[in-house]
């Protein structure tokens, strides 16, 4: 009897290297999460976002497998090419996040107080995720844009370099939460806007990416694109100057982490980080600008 199904069913979305590599994600997705449930164990904030990143991975991937598989994401009002593209960079952003903290704060050498069996689990859950970690990478790495192709615009060096953006910008949020004191001086305060402007714009950028609606904008979002960036590089570098000056300068911070400050708990260490992340995101704008000169890309793969 004729086989109906094959026509339907696009097996080089699990036989190709991008397929494998997803395959993988999705095993060692599962295998980390369930090391963890089963025996390794979480807890806090810490733990939970692990978690979070471990199982969110897990059901994005599957759902990307599937909708490759049996051609569903035809039927999707997404850029698909955009939307993979975009979630391999996120997710290879999360899992080494998670990959680091994890065995940070759960991992130990000697068996006591939790016992020689669980320090196992967690080992063996800290190993996975590093594995996972390295198939988001290699999917990143087999989907980029080559030199001179048109493509889909999440998956050039610019797209990328969105995502990471967009990544380095919740952390210096996270930061800022946790007593930053930033509403003690306007001029901090306009380091707050520029980043959250910058945030936004970001993220309403990739999402109109993904949702494959640029088509439909009167204006070139290609021209306007680099338009922002250029702005955005303006916005980090006053904020680079600004930041620094109103929480390290000794007329109005500290030049040195108070010695009383209690750990975890100091206005000076999130400074400190809102600084450093300040100076990496404007250095990935100015790449995003220098990259930004040279690609060529359609909303619709």
């Amino acid at each position: 009897m004729e086989s109906t199904g094959g026509p339907y069913l696009n097996t080089a979305a699990v036989t190709s290297p991008v397929g494998i590599a997803r395959l993988l994600q999705m095993t060692f997705g599962c295998t980390t999460f369930s090391l963890v449930a089963h025996q390794g164990g979480f807890s806090a904030a810490y733990g939970t976002f692990c978690m979070f990143v471990w199982t969110f991975c897990f059901a994005i991937t599957v759902f990307i497998i599937a909708c490759e598989f049996t051609h569903l994401h035809s039927c999707l009002s997404l850029s698909w090419g955009n939307f993979t593209a975009a979630f391999a960079m996120l997710a290879t952003l999360m899992s080494i996040t998670a990959a680091v903290i994890y065995p940070l704060y759960f991992v130990q050498v000697g068996c006591y107080p939790i016992g020689c069996e669980v320090r196992d689990f967690r080992i063996a859950a800290s190993v996975f995720a590093g594995l996972l970690f390295v198939t988001y990478a290699t999917e990143v790495f087999l989907t980029r844009a080559k030199p001179g192709q048109v493509t889909s615009y999440m998956a050039t060096i610019s797209g990328l370099l969105k995502i990471v953006q967009a990544f380095v910008a919740c952390i210096i949020f996270g930061a800022l939460v946790n007593d930053s004191q930033y509403g003690k001086y306007v001029a901090t305060q306009w380091c707050v806007a520029v980043y959250s402007f910058c945030f936004v714009v970001t993220v309403v950028v990739v999402a109109f990416s993904v949702t494959g609606k640029t088509a439909l904008l009167w204006f070139s979002f290609e021209r306007s694109v680099v338009i922002y960036t250029f702005g955005a590089v303006l916005l980090y570098t006053s904020a680079a100057v600004i930041w620094p000056v109103f929480c390290f300068d000794s007329k109005y911070g500290s030049p040195r982490r108070p010695g009383l400050c209690a750990k975890g708990k100091c206005p000076w260490d999130s400074q400190l980080v809102i600084a450093i992340f300040t100076y990496v995101n404007l250095l990935l704008y100015v790449l995003d600008l220098a990259y930004s000169q040279r690609i060529r890309f359609v909303s619709h793969l």
